[in-house]
């Protein structure tokens, strides 16, 4: 039995198709994202968490991983911030960096990383407001 499908449902199928597709392609960066979190150790996968919840609360980037370690993409697809931690580059303090499609200027000079080694409320509050700048 052969069954006929008319271009708009073809289309829609296509469609379907094509956001489960995008989906489980979001599902599965997410999951590489708090893969490599949950392989961090101490310090590190604290402030990862923190970074994590803060970006998901906070912006509408997507979780995936960048060079092995968080990032969050925007929907274009590019890293807009992203997390390294100390014990793999043996230094020591982590990082939590911003990359050009942050929308940080601010005159000639402005800051893109920062050096972390705990984060308290006020610099909770501080990394949120530059996270919704950033996005904005």
């Amino acid at each position: 039995m052969s069954t006929t499908f008319s271009k708009e449902e073809k289309a829609a199928m296509r469609a379907a198709a094509a956001e489960a597709k995008a989906a489980k392609l979001g599902a599965d960066l997410e999951a590489a994202c708090l893969a490599a979190i949950d392989e961090m150790r101490g310090t590190d996968k604290e402030l990862a968490e923190i970074l994590h919840r803060l970006v998901k609360d906070h912006t509408d980037l997507g979780a995936k991983t960048w060079y092995g370690m968080p990032a969050y993409a925007n929907a274009d697809g590019k890293v807009v911030v992203f997390f390294q931690s100390a014990a793999k580059f043996k230094v020591r303090y982590a990082t939590i960096g911003f990359q050009p499609d942050a929308n940080l200027d601010d005159g000639n000079f402005w800051p893109t990383s920062f050096a972390v080694t705990t984060l308290t409320d006020a610099d909770q509050k501080q990394l949120v407001e530059l996270l919704k700048k950033a996005v904005s």
